[in-house]
């Protein structure tokens, strides 16, 4: 094919293609030029395209140049530059005429077109351009490259040939039963270094526990191979026979261990978390933008019940996709004041009020939540997910009794697996008293057997997770045993001594103490932050969280740090040693303390401040010496 260019017009012909077939290089012209040689790219299966480029940019051709188009070089329209710089340079200084032969693999060679002669399309300039490039050499690269990979082929294949089936059989057994250590020595050391971590450290992050061997073991078991998604009785897949024994034992064990009955609740075992638990609940009887309700997050709740910053950003998915309004506390007690909470509830009207939350170091009054759902028509939804193995040792109130739909983590308290899980009630609903009580007369029953279980599979998550539910079900067996009852009993024994090791100490703990697993303590008091103090502790070797504390005006600089005793208690601490805990950690505050007047509050001084600190290395030693006299469940240590 030929390129020919002019004053008039530009002319592109295809082989065998008479000379008169002409383009007007005007813009209507154009047009057609641009659908022909889009067209003939097509039809040739040559790389030919059109682009953008400004005539003030053209080298190394002469006006009367006519190139030839060579196959595999693509003509383009470049975008248009602002440059004119060249625009008044000499013509015949500004090109030169170069061979294409002789031309590197990046040089560009282009068609000049004089100011007079351009044309525009939708506000731009064009001309023509094209690459003159060698592209022998990258096609010989290409070929190299192309024979090397099927002369390698060729070999492996060879050498596959020449192996015996048995011999091909004992290769992927032996991939396939390589030790962790053997298999990848880098994850296997990472793991070893965060096994010493937990050992020589004290947890105290309230959320966080130990889990037992037994529970290790059904994690890392061959049922991770298995794919199961939908509920027992009706997978999606065969062989599930033994995946749904595991699942219908563990939602045996799951009312068994709260003493429910199953012909008035049911359960599901199979969310990856209790966040998405609580967002299956929305989902399933939910519309998206219906209204919820739960403990604002400064003041004890989860950001998985709705919570706005203070700007207006949405903080979950919760918010994203539904309207969230917030209850508080009381900023002089802690205690949730049900006085507004009721003003607002009759207000708002949410779909959904939702008890329980992350941070609330004191009881629940469910039957005060219940009388406010009757009033406003709302589902009570309660998120025991903090002391759900407290219930189940009947160390807390329980929400059962009160509440219609109850969800949880399965770590934490319980000592299982990292999941969620969600109990619904079913059969006929009761007569409810308060202004809409024509609602629930007896004869309507709960629904939200489905709708839950289709908000799981397949609307949020697909198969579920086989080792998480069969090491669920171990954990819940654990729940009914005596020894479980006493670890529980112990956990808030242990609570109530630390917070009296840190009251006679000056600390301030919100609410002035706790009735659970855990408790919050105030640090505006002592002028510290909450991220601070979690730093130099976490340089100790304790594990400690930052935390908004309830007249906060948001969670970027938190005042104060969570605190919980069930991970310790795991390894076998009592009272006697949370005391000890405690004065590891007012001997952290001062530390934080006395770097902060040095060197202030913000990030970048502060970690400045805390580097090869020996107060800090004294204490992380005293700590690791401390520590690692308990053992760690299911560990050899």
């Amino acid at each position: 094919m030929q390129l020919d260019t002019c004053p008039e017009s530009i002319t592109i012909l295809p082989p065998s293609s008479s000379s008169s077939q002409r383009f007007s290089s005007s813009p209507k012209g154009l047009a057609e030029q641009t659908l022909f040689s889009y067209k003939f790219m097509e039809f040739t299966r040559a790389p030919l395209s059109l682009g953008f480029v400004p005539h003030s940019s053209h080298e190394n051709q002469t006006p009367n140049d006519t190139p030839h188009l060579v196959s595999c070089v693509p003509l383009q329209l470049m975008e248009p530059q602002t440059t004119t710089e060249s625009k008044n340079m000499d013509f015949n200084q500004k090109h030169q005429q170069t061979s294409a032969g002789s031309m590197d693999l990046n040089t560009e060679s282009k068609i000049a077109v004089e100011e007079d002669e351009e044309f525009r399309i939708l506000g731009h300039s064009m001309c023509l351009k094209r690459r003159r490039d060698n592209n022998n050499s990258s096609c010989a690269t290409t070929d190299s490259a192309s024979s090397h990979t099927s002369s390698k082929r060729s070999s492996t294949e060879q050498n596959r040939k020449g192996q015996s089936p048995e011999s091909r059989r004992q290769a992927v057994r032996a991939w396939g039963n390589q030790s962790l250590q053997a298999a990848d020595p880098d994850i296997y050391e990472i793991l070893e270094k965060e096994k010493l971590r937990q050992y020589k450290g004290i947890e105290l992050i309230a959320s966080e526990n130990f889990v037992c061997k037994a529970v290790m073991e059904a994690l890392g078991s061959h049922v991770s191979n298995k794919y199961s998604e939908g509920m027992p009785g009706a997978r999606y897949y065969a062989g599930n026979q033994y995946i749904d024994e595991i699942e219908m034992l563990c939602c045996q064990r799951a009312l068994a261990a709260f003493g429910l009955d199953s012909e008035s609740w049911g359960v599901n075992v199979q969310p990856y978390s209790c966040t998405s638990a609580n967002f299956a609940v929305y989902t399933g009887l939910l519309l998206p933008g219906d209204r919820i309700m739960g403990l604002d997050t400064p003041s004890g709740g989860n950001t998985s019940h709705g919570y706005y910053t203070p700007n207006g950003m949405k903080i979950s998915g919760a918010s994203i996709f539904f309207e969230s309004l917030s209850y508080k506390v009381n900023p002089r007690t802690g205690i949730i004041d049900f006085e507004k909470l009721e003003e607002r509830a009759v207000d708002y009207r949410p779909k959904i009020l939702i008890c329980g939350g992350s941070s609330y170091p004191r009881e629940w009054e469910y039957s005060k939540f219940r009388q406010i759902a009757d009033k406003c028509g709302a589902v009570l939804m309660c998120d025991m997910a903090q002391i759900s193995g407290l219930i189940a040792a009947k160390e807390c109130a329980s929400p059962f009794e009160f509440c219609d739909i109850v969800t949880s983590t399965t770590h934490k308290s319980l000592r299982g697996p990292r999941g969620g899980i969600i109990f619904y009630k079913k059969g006929p609903k009761p007569r409810k008293s308060g202004v809409l009580s024509n609602q629930g007369d007896g004869s309507d029953k709960y629904d939200f057997e489905e709708k839950i279980n289709f908000a799981v599979c397949s609307a949020l998550q697909g198969g579920p997770h086989n080792n998480h539910i069969a090491a669920l079900a171990i954990a819940l067996k654990q729940l009914a045993t005596p020894e479980y009852q006493e670890y529980m009993q112990q956990v808030k024994k242990n609570a109530q001594a630390l917070a009296s090791a840190l009251l006679r100490r000056n600390c301030r703990l919100v609410t002035g103490g706790t009735d659970n697993h855990l408790l919050l303590w105030d640090l505006r008091n002592l002028g510290l932050t909450g991220k601070n103090l979690e730093k130099v502790c976490e340089m100790c070797h304790i594990t400690v969280n930052k935390i908004a504390i309830f007249d906060d005006n948001g969670t970027l600089l938190p005042g104060g740090v969570r605190i919980g005793t069930p991970a310790m208690t795991s390894r076998g601490c009592l009272e006697s040693d949370f005391e000890t805990m405690a004065e590891f950690l007012c001997r952290a505050a001062q530390i934080t303390s006395s770097v902060q007047r040095e060197h202030g509050k913000m990030v970048k001084s502060f970690l400045k401040g805390v580097e090869n600190n020996k107060d800090i290395i004294d204490l992380r030693t005293q700590v690791e010496n401390f520590a690692t006299q308990f053992s760690m469940p299911g560990q050899d240590l």
